[in-house]
């Protein structure tokens, strides 16, 4: 089936478990998938997992039918990026280097030849900054940045190397309003247009309701829900999982946004609710 599917998957931290039996799928090509849940949920694990950057304990992972296990790790990590939260301290690349840098190794892996870029690397180097609203910063060096700026580059460099499936780790923590929308709205588009699995840690609720397609929930290392966002963020799940009385309202232009109105308690909350499952 098309998209990248997620069958039994655990992980283990020593003999602590982190994530239990997931099961989700197909995240479908075109579409972004938000990862929700609160700290120490297993968001980000899974997103390395995903990524191959740490062993499952049990399962599988395959995108459009083919098991990503037995791809070699060379190839995988062409058809699947991940951006952690921050870029490496200490970078002195300048800003459009480290983005050539990101898009040749990517496509041409050790094979690829010393020298300098060709015109049309650059240009299309400048087209994914300026898509981003920063090409300003082409010739600042990375460790100039602030932290914001840095995020916006790690996306650029995340961008420029044409993934299958991309994975984003809190993306939009260091933006302010302006770049935390401009940057979803990037991703919706690129999404589209390329075909791309996307899958993204988001802490902000209302932008997952407003600019993704799919929620998966997460709580204790399982999936609580996995849906369309309105199935997914609803009252009695932010009551269980977040621990908050909350209230799901449309805005003026039928925008679904959460609204909180205080903190849950928390005893009899799962015998009300009764089991929840995926």
């Amino acid at each position: 089936m098309s998209g990248l599917n997620i069958h039994d998957l655990s992980v283990n931290y020593g003999k602590r478990p982190v994530l239990v039996s997931l099961d989700a799928g197909p995240l479908p090509r075109g579409q972004i998938t938000a990862l929700l849940g609160p700290n120490g949920s297993g968001k980000s694990t899974l997103l390395r997992t995903l990524a191959g950057l740490t062993k499952a304990s049990n399962g599988s992972l395959s995108l459009d039918g083919e098991m990503l296990a037995l791809s070699a790790v060379s190839a995988r990590s062409h058809s699947v990026v991940y951006l952690p939260q921050a870029l490496p301290a200490g970078v002195r690349l300048q800003v459009l280097e480290s983005v050539l840098v990101a898009a040749r190794a990517t496509r041409d892996g050790a094979q690829q030849p010393r020298g300098k870029p060709h015109s049309s690397e650059i240009e299309h180097a400048h087209a994914v900054l300026q898509r981003l609203g920063i090409e300003a910063l082409a010739a600042r060096s990375l460790d100039e940045l602030s932290g914001g700026q840095r995020q916006l580059v790690g996306i650029a460099q995340a961008l420029i190397r044409d993934p299958q499936v991309l994975l984003l780790d809190e993306p939009l923590s260091a933006l302010d309003l302006n770049h935390q929308f401009h940057v979803m709205q990037v991703l919706r588009e690129v999404t589209r247009e390329r075909g791309i699995v996307t899958v993204v840690v988001l802490h902000d609720i209302n932008v997952a309701m407003r600019a993704c397609d799919r929620a998966m929930l997460l709580h204790d290392g399982r999936i609580v829900h996995f849906g369309p966002p309105p199935q997914v963020v609803t009252a009695a799940s932010l009551a269980q999982v977040f621990g908050v009385l909350a209230r799901i309202e449309p805005c003026s232009r039928g925008h679904h946004q959460v609204l909180i109105d205080g903190l849950a308690d928390r005893t009899g909350i799962a015998n009300r609710m009764g089991a929840v499952s995926p």
